[in-house]
Protein backbone atom coordinates (compact mmCIF):
# COMPACT_ATOMS: atom_id res chain seq x y z
CA UNK A 1 0.00 0.00 0.00
CA UNK A 2 1.06 3.52 -0.95
CA UNK A 3 1.96 5.32 2.07
CA UNK A 4 1.86 9.38 2.33
CA UNK A 5 5.42 11.40 3.40
CA UNK A 6 3.90 13.14 5.99
CA UNK A 7 5.98 16.73 6.41
CA UNK A 8 8.04 16.68 9.93
CA UNK A 9 6.54 19.10 12.61
CA UNK A 10 7.03 19.92 16.48
CA UNK A 11 5.24 18.10 18.84
CA UNK A 12 2.62 20.18 20.70
CA UNK A 13 0.35 18.58 23.56
CA UNK A 14 -3.45 19.73 23.78
CA UNK A 15 -4.16 17.97 26.92
CA UNK A 16 -3.53 14.31 26.54
CA UNK A 17 -3.68 14.52 22.59
CA UNK A 18 -0.35 14.70 20.61
CA UNK A 19 -0.53 17.13 17.18
CA UNK A 20 2.18 17.07 14.93
CA UNK A 21 5.85 15.25 15.71
CA UNK A 22 4.78 12.16 13.38
CA UNK A 23 1.66 11.75 15.70
CA UNK A 24 -1.97 10.65 13.95
CA UNK A 25 -3.90 13.37 13.09
CA UNK A 26 -6.48 14.35 15.54
CA UNK A 27 -10.12 15.48 14.28
CA UNK A 28 -11.88 18.56 15.87
CA UNK A 29 -14.83 20.41 16.14
CA UNK A 30 -16.56 23.06 17.54
CA UNK A 31 -19.76 23.21 19.73
CA UNK A 32 -22.48 25.77 18.66
CA UNK A 33 -24.05 25.83 21.94
CA UNK A 34 -23.52 29.09 24.44
CA UNK A 35 -20.40 27.74 26.35
CA UNK A 36 -21.69 28.66 30.06
CA UNK A 37 -24.87 27.31 29.45
CA UNK A 38 -22.79 23.92 30.89
CA UNK A 39 -25.57 21.46 30.30
CA UNK A 40 -26.13 21.96 26.51
CA UNK A 41 -22.49 21.93 26.40
CA UNK A 42 -21.69 19.01 27.71
CA UNK A 43 -23.96 16.82 26.09
CA UNK A 44 -22.74 18.39 22.89
CA UNK A 45 -19.57 17.70 23.70
CA UNK A 46 -20.41 13.89 24.82
CA UNK A 47 -22.43 13.44 21.81
CA UNK A 48 -19.34 14.65 19.92
CA UNK A 49 -17.43 11.82 21.75
CA UNK A 50 -19.14 9.29 20.45
CA UNK A 51 -18.78 10.00 16.81
CA UNK A 52 -14.98 10.15 17.03
CA UNK A 53 -14.12 14.05 18.14
CA UNK A 54 -10.84 13.96 19.86
CA UNK A 55 -10.25 17.86 20.64
CA UNK A 56 -13.35 20.10 20.80
CA UNK A 57 -13.47 24.06 20.69
CA UNK A 58 -16.02 26.26 22.48
CA UNK A 59 -16.48 29.74 22.18
CA UNK A 60 -15.50 32.13 24.80
CA UNK A 61 -17.08 35.44 24.64
CA UNK A 62 -17.43 36.64 28.13
CA UNK A 63 -16.51 35.84 31.61
CA UNK A 64 -19.44 33.37 32.02
CA UNK A 65 -18.12 31.31 29.24
CA UNK A 66 -13.93 31.35 30.48
CA UNK A 67 -15.46 30.52 33.85
CA UNK A 68 -17.99 27.40 32.40
CA UNK A 69 -14.61 25.52 31.19
CA UNK A 70 -13.49 24.11 34.47
CA UNK A 71 -17.34 22.07 34.97
CA UNK A 72 -17.47 21.65 31.36
CA UNK A 73 -13.90 19.92 31.79
CA UNK A 74 -14.72 17.55 34.93
CA UNK A 75 -17.90 15.95 32.51
CA UNK A 76 -15.95 15.48 29.44
CA UNK A 77 -13.27 13.36 28.20
CA UNK A 78 -11.51 15.16 25.12
CA UNK A 79 -9.04 17.82 25.51
CA UNK A 80 -10.88 21.29 25.08
CA UNK A 81 -9.67 24.56 23.11
CA UNK A 82 -10.86 28.28 24.08
CA UNK A 83 -12.13 30.49 21.10
CA UNK A 84 -10.89 34.24 22.17
CA UNK A 85 -10.88 37.04 19.77
CA UNK A 86 -9.31 40.36 21.15
CA UNK A 87 -10.09 40.40 24.98
CA UNK A 88 -6.84 39.02 26.90
CA UNK A 89 -8.94 39.28 29.93
CA UNK A 90 -10.96 35.84 28.41
CA UNK A 91 -7.63 33.96 28.00
CA UNK A 92 -6.13 34.26 30.89
CA UNK A 93 -9.57 33.19 33.03
CA UNK A 94 -10.11 30.26 30.58
CA UNK A 95 -6.23 29.60 31.55
CA UNK A 96 -7.40 29.96 35.37
CA UNK A 97 -10.36 27.77 34.37
CA UNK A 98 -8.27 24.79 32.92
CA UNK A 99 -8.04 25.19 29.33
CA UNK A 100 -6.20 22.88 26.97
CA UNK A 101 -5.19 25.54 24.22
CA UNK A 102 -6.01 29.09 22.98
CA UNK A 103 -7.06 30.23 19.95
CA UNK A 104 -6.05 33.82 20.21
CA UNK A 105 -3.98 36.04 17.51
CA UNK A 106 -2.02 37.87 19.58
CA UNK A 107 -1.55 41.18 17.45
CA UNK A 108 -5.60 41.25 17.70
CA UNK A 109 -5.39 41.74 21.61
CA UNK A 110 -3.71 45.14 22.03
CA UNK A 111 -0.35 46.12 23.46
CA UNK A 112 2.88 43.54 23.96
CA UNK A 113 2.04 43.18 27.69
CA UNK A 114 -0.94 41.94 27.41
CA UNK A 115 0.12 39.00 25.36
CA UNK A 116 3.18 38.85 28.26
CA UNK A 117 0.79 38.22 30.66
CA UNK A 118 -0.96 35.35 28.45
CA UNK A 119 2.31 34.03 27.52
CA UNK A 120 3.44 33.81 31.35
CA UNK A 121 0.00 31.96 32.30
CA UNK A 122 0.39 29.65 29.37
CA UNK A 123 4.29 28.49 29.07
CA UNK A 124 4.79 27.26 32.26
CA UNK A 125 1.10 24.95 32.16
CA UNK A 126 2.22 23.86 28.70
CA UNK A 127 -0.78 25.30 27.17
CA UNK A 128 -0.35 25.87 23.31
CA UNK A 129 -1.90 28.34 21.56
CA UNK A 130 -3.22 28.42 18.01
CA UNK A 131 -2.73 31.36 15.37
CA UNK A 132 -5.65 30.86 13.09
CA UNK A 133 -5.83 33.41 10.63
CA UNK A 134 -8.74 33.78 8.23
CA UNK A 135 -8.93 35.05 4.68
CA UNK A 136 -10.97 37.82 5.97
CA UNK A 137 -8.24 38.67 8.99
CA UNK A 138 -5.92 39.73 7.31
CA UNK A 139 -4.66 42.62 8.04
CA UNK A 140 -5.15 46.04 6.40
CA UNK A 141 -1.39 46.72 5.89
CA UNK A 142 -0.83 43.39 4.20
CA UNK A 143 -3.86 43.39 1.95
CA UNK A 144 -2.79 46.60 0.52
CA UNK A 145 0.04 45.41 -0.30
CA UNK A 146 -1.67 43.07 -2.32
CA UNK A 147 -4.53 45.21 -4.04
CA UNK A 148 -6.56 44.73 -1.23
CA UNK A 149 -7.68 41.55 -2.15
CA UNK A 150 -7.29 38.08 0.02
CA UNK A 151 -4.12 36.00 -1.09
CA UNK A 152 -2.18 33.22 0.07
CA UNK A 153 0.73 35.75 0.15
CA UNK A 154 -1.01 37.96 2.54
CA UNK A 155 -2.52 34.99 4.76
CA UNK A 156 1.15 33.92 4.96
CA UNK A 157 2.28 37.06 6.17
CA UNK A 158 -0.06 37.96 8.48
CA UNK A 159 -0.04 34.50 10.12
CA UNK A 160 4.16 35.45 10.39
CA UNK A 161 3.12 38.61 12.28
CA UNK A 162 1.48 36.58 15.11
CA UNK A 163 4.52 34.08 15.35
CA UNK A 164 6.86 36.82 15.86
CA UNK A 165 5.10 38.77 18.94
CA UNK A 166 4.94 34.92 20.37
CA UNK A 167 8.92 33.89 19.63
CA UNK A 168 10.04 37.54 20.33
CA UNK A 169 8.74 36.28 23.98
CA UNK A 170 10.65 32.67 24.02
CA UNK A 171 7.52 30.99 23.36
CA UNK A 172 6.87 28.13 20.72
CA UNK A 173 3.98 26.32 21.59
CA UNK A 174 2.12 26.96 18.74
CA UNK A 175 -0.10 25.63 15.95
CA UNK A 176 -1.22 27.74 13.32
CA UNK A 177 -4.33 27.49 10.68
CA UNK A 178 -4.90 29.64 7.27
CA UNK A 179 -8.28 29.19 6.13
CA UNK A 180 -10.15 30.42 3.63
CA UNK A 181 -13.63 29.48 1.99
CA UNK A 182 -11.18 29.29 -1.90
CA UNK A 183 -10.22 26.01 -1.65
CA UNK A 184 -6.90 27.38 -4.26
CA UNK A 185 -5.91 29.71 -2.46
CA UNK A 186 -5.97 28.08 1.30
CA UNK A 187 -4.20 24.72 -0.01
CA UNK A 188 -1.63 27.19 -1.26
CA UNK A 189 -1.16 29.33 1.45
CA UNK A 190 -0.50 26.00 3.66
CA UNK A 191 1.47 24.49 1.17
CA UNK A 192 3.25 28.38 1.50
CA UNK A 193 3.74 28.31 4.88
CA UNK A 194 5.01 24.45 5.28
CA UNK A 195 7.88 25.73 3.65
CA UNK A 196 8.08 28.99 6.16
CA UNK A 197 7.99 27.21 9.59
CA UNK A 198 8.13 23.55 11.50
CA UNK A 199 4.79 24.28 13.70
CA UNK A 200 2.21 22.40 13.23
CA UNK A 201 -0.85 22.76 10.66
CA UNK A 202 -4.58 22.70 11.90
CA UNK A 203 -5.78 22.58 8.15
CA UNK A 204 -9.54 22.70 7.24
CA UNK A 205 -11.42 25.18 4.69
CA UNK A 206 -13.43 28.10 6.60
CA UNK A 207 -17.17 28.62 5.72
CA UNK A 208 -17.81 25.63 3.29
CA UNK A 209 -21.47 25.55 3.57
CA UNK A 210 -23.78 22.92 3.84
CA UNK A 211 -23.50 19.54 4.30
CA UNK A 212 -23.63 17.92 0.27
CA UNK A 213 -21.78 21.39 -0.91
CA UNK A 214 -18.90 21.46 2.44
CA UNK A 215 -17.82 18.11 2.59
CA UNK A 216 -17.12 18.47 -1.13
CA UNK A 217 -15.35 21.49 -0.71
CA UNK A 218 -13.61 20.37 2.12
CA UNK A 219 -12.51 17.08 1.04
CA UNK A 220 -11.09 18.34 -2.58
CA UNK A 221 -9.13 21.15 -0.13
CA UNK A 222 -7.91 19.47 3.25
CA UNK A 223 -7.50 16.13 1.18
CA UNK A 224 -5.11 17.44 -1.17
CA UNK A 225 -3.17 19.09 1.60
CA UNK A 226 -3.29 15.63 3.35
CA UNK A 227 -2.28 13.44 0.34
CA UNK A 228 0.92 15.90 0.23
CA UNK A 229 1.59 15.40 3.59
CA UNK A 230 0.58 18.75 4.91
CA UNK A 231 -1.65 18.69 8.06
CA UNK A 232 -1.26 17.46 11.83
CA UNK A 233 -5.06 18.03 12.57
CA UNK A 234 -8.22 18.72 11.33
CA UNK A 235 -11.65 20.46 11.72
CA UNK A 236 -14.02 20.27 8.74
CA UNK A 237 -16.58 23.38 8.83
CA UNK A 238 -19.75 22.44 8.29
CA UNK A 239 -23.43 24.43 8.43
CA UNK A 240 -24.97 21.63 9.88
CA UNK A 241 -24.49 19.10 13.41
CA UNK A 242 -20.97 19.45 14.33
CA UNK A 243 -21.18 14.97 14.73
CA UNK A 244 -21.25 15.59 10.39
CA UNK A 245 -18.24 17.32 10.95
CA UNK A 246 -16.39 14.65 12.46
CA UNK A 247 -18.28 12.07 10.10
CA UNK A 248 -16.60 13.73 7.05
CA UNK A 249 -13.02 14.58 8.41
CA UNK A 250 -13.04 10.19 9.62
CA UNK A 251 -13.53 9.70 5.95
CA UNK A 252 -11.35 11.70 4.47
CA UNK A 253 -8.47 10.49 6.94
CA UNK A 254 -9.61 6.61 6.40
CA UNK A 255 -9.92 6.85 2.17
CA UNK A 256 -5.84 8.45 2.17
CA UNK A 257 -5.10 5.51 4.64
CA UNK A 258 -4.03 8.10 7.23
CA UNK A 259 -6.25 6.90 10.21
CA UNK A 260 -8.22 3.06 10.64
CA UNK A 261 -12.02 3.99 11.29
CA UNK A 262 -13.44 0.50 11.02
CA UNK A 263 -15.16 -0.47 8.19
CA UNK A 264 -14.08 0.68 4.87
CA UNK A 265 -17.07 0.38 1.71
CA UNK A 266 -16.41 -0.80 -1.72
CA UNK A 267 -19.56 -0.09 -3.89
CA UNK A 268 -20.26 -0.47 -7.47
CA UNK A 269 -22.38 2.56 -8.88
CA UNK A 270 -25.47 -0.34 -10.38
CA UNK A 271 -26.04 -0.48 -13.78
CA UNK A 272 -28.10 -2.65 -16.49
CA UNK A 273 -26.25 -5.52 -14.91
CA UNK A 274 -27.47 -5.03 -11.85
CA UNK A 275 -30.21 -7.79 -10.35
CA UNK A 276 -30.40 -7.06 -6.77
CA UNK A 277 -31.74 -4.02 -5.22
CA UNK A 278 -28.28 -2.73 -4.31
CA UNK A 279 -28.85 0.91 -3.00
CA UNK A 280 -31.21 -0.63 -0.42
CA UNK A 281 -29.02 -3.34 0.40
CA UNK A 282 -26.14 -0.71 0.66
CA UNK A 283 -28.23 0.97 3.16
CA UNK A 284 -29.10 -2.00 5.32
CA UNK A 285 -25.56 -3.20 5.56
CA UNK A 286 -23.84 -0.21 6.65
CA UNK A 287 -26.81 0.55 9.21
CA UNK A 288 -25.99 -2.88 10.44
CA UNK A 289 -21.99 -2.43 10.79
CA UNK A 290 -22.34 0.56 12.02
CA UNK A 291 -20.75 -0.21 15.15
CA UNK A 292 -18.37 -2.35 14.10
CA UNK A 293 -15.36 -1.20 14.80
CA UNK A 294 -13.20 -3.71 13.20
CA UNK A 295 -10.69 -2.68 10.14
CA UNK A 296 -12.44 -4.50 7.40
CA UNK A 297 -12.80 -3.66 3.74
CA UNK A 298 -16.51 -4.87 2.77
CA UNK A 299 -17.32 -4.87 -0.87
CA UNK A 300 -21.26 -4.79 -1.98
CA UNK A 301 -21.41 -4.77 -5.89
CA UNK A 302 -23.66 -5.60 -8.38
CA UNK A 303 -22.66 -8.28 -10.47
CA UNK A 304 -19.80 -10.88 -11.01
CA UNK A 305 -18.53 -8.78 -13.04
CA UNK A 306 -17.45 -6.28 -10.87
CA UNK A 307 -17.59 -8.62 -8.14
CA UNK A 308 -14.65 -11.17 -6.68
CA UNK A 309 -12.23 -9.55 -9.20
CA UNK A 310 -12.72 -5.84 -8.85
CA UNK A 311 -12.91 -5.84 -5.24
CA UNK A 312 -9.84 -8.70 -4.77
CA UNK A 313 -8.80 -6.50 -2.11
CA UNK A 314 -11.61 -6.53 0.18
CA UNK A 315 -11.38 -8.96 2.98
CA UNK A 316 -15.10 -9.36 2.32
CA UNK A 317 -17.89 -9.05 -0.25
CA UNK A 318 -20.43 -10.07 -2.27
CA UNK A 319 -21.52 -9.98 -5.80
CA UNK A 320 -25.42 -9.73 -7.05
CA UNK A 321 -26.61 -11.85 -9.19
CA UNK A 322 -30.55 -12.78 -9.89
CA UNK A 323 -32.25 -13.07 -6.22
CA UNK A 324 -29.12 -14.30 -4.75
CA UNK A 325 -25.20 -13.20 -4.25
CA UNK A 326 -22.09 -14.62 -4.21
CA UNK A 327 -19.63 -14.40 -1.00
CA UNK A 328 -16.34 -14.14 -1.28
CA UNK A 329 -13.10 -13.22 0.74
CA UNK A 330 -10.18 -12.05 -0.79
CA UNK A 331 -10.84 -12.61 -3.85
CA UNK A 332 -11.97 -16.07 -3.14
CA UNK A 333 -15.89 -17.30 -3.91
CA UNK A 334 -17.09 -19.24 -0.88
CA UNK A 335 -20.73 -19.88 -1.68
CA UNK A 336 -24.12 -18.20 -3.18
CA UNK A 337 -26.43 -16.72 -0.76
CA UNK A 338 -29.96 -15.89 -1.19
CA UNK A 339 -31.02 -11.88 -1.40
CA UNK A 340 -33.40 -11.82 1.69
CA UNK A 341 -30.48 -13.43 3.78
CA UNK A 342 -27.45 -11.44 2.60
CA UNK A 343 -27.49 -9.19 5.47
CA UNK A 344 -27.79 -11.68 8.01
CA UNK A 345 -25.31 -13.89 6.62
CA UNK A 346 -22.67 -11.05 5.85
CA UNK A 347 -22.89 -10.20 9.61
CA UNK A 348 -22.12 -13.54 10.91
CA UNK A 349 -19.06 -13.99 8.51
CA UNK A 350 -18.12 -10.30 9.41
CA UNK A 351 -18.22 -11.84 13.62
CA UNK A 352 -16.14 -14.49 13.24
CA UNK A 353 -13.19 -12.21 11.43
Amino acid sequence: MNQIIRRQSKKVMVGDVQIGGGAIIPVQSMTNTFTKDVKSTVYQILSLEEVGCEIIRVAVADMEDAQAIREIKKQIHIPIVADIHFDYRLALSAIENGIDKLRINPGNIGSLERVQKIVAEAKPRNIPIRIGVNAGSIHKNILQKYNGEPTAEGMVESALEHVKILEDLNYDNIVISLKGTDVKMTVDAYHLMATKVDYPLHVGITHAGTLFEGSIRSAIGVGSLLLNGIGDTMRISLTDDPREEVKVAREILKSLNLRNFGITYITCPTCGRTKIQLIELCSKIQEALKNVNKPLTVAIMGCAVNGPGEARQADIGIAGGVGSALLFKKGEIIRKVKEEDLVETLLSEIEKM
